[in-house]
């Protein structure tokens, strides 16, 4: 199965994606792009090791949520196969940039676990594109604004 027939089988079933990834994600790829397609499949965070700077602005401008895992902690030192759910807990509208968040992950077998992360937004204007789902939804609603 393709990466595309993934992701529409999850939009089908309104299921968020996330992307697990190693370290310096996004480096080599044509940016803002890249940042676009990860938007379009549906994916909704990234969790990685590290980040290329400007691919990770991207991605918060595209409205997707950037998370590090914490140092040492990779997708395979955590033994994850690709059969487990996830969920992000912690985050509300007070979020702050380089906040701590919680990644809640359930194997098939039921068992439970939580593994804290870095939320990757940086700055505040960040926080306010992340919130609006993007940078062009903020800069709309701005010029829409009385």
């Amino acid at each position: 199965m393709s990466i595309f027939d993934a992701a529409t089988k999850y939009a089908m079933k309104n299921r968020p994606l996330i992307i697990l990834a190693g370290h310096e994600y996004g480096a080599g790829s044509s940016r803002d792009w890249a940042a676009k397609g990860t938007r379009l499949l549906g994916v909704r965070a990234v969790i990685a090791a590290s980040f290329e700077r400007i691919h990770r602005s991207n991605l918060v401008g595209m409205g997707v949520l950037p998370l590090q895992f914490p140092d040492g902690t990779t997708a395979q030192s955590l033994g994850l196969d690709g059969s487990e759910t996830f969920s992000i807990t912690g985050l509300s509208n007070g979020i702050k940039p380089g906040q701590k968040l919680t990644l809640e992950i359930e194997s098939k077998d039921g068992q439970e676990r939580s593994v804290p992360m870095k939320l990757r937004i940086d700055t505040p204007i960040e926080i306010d594109y992340y919130r609006h789902g993007g940078i062009l939804p903020f800069v709309l609603r701005q010029l829409l604004a009385p």
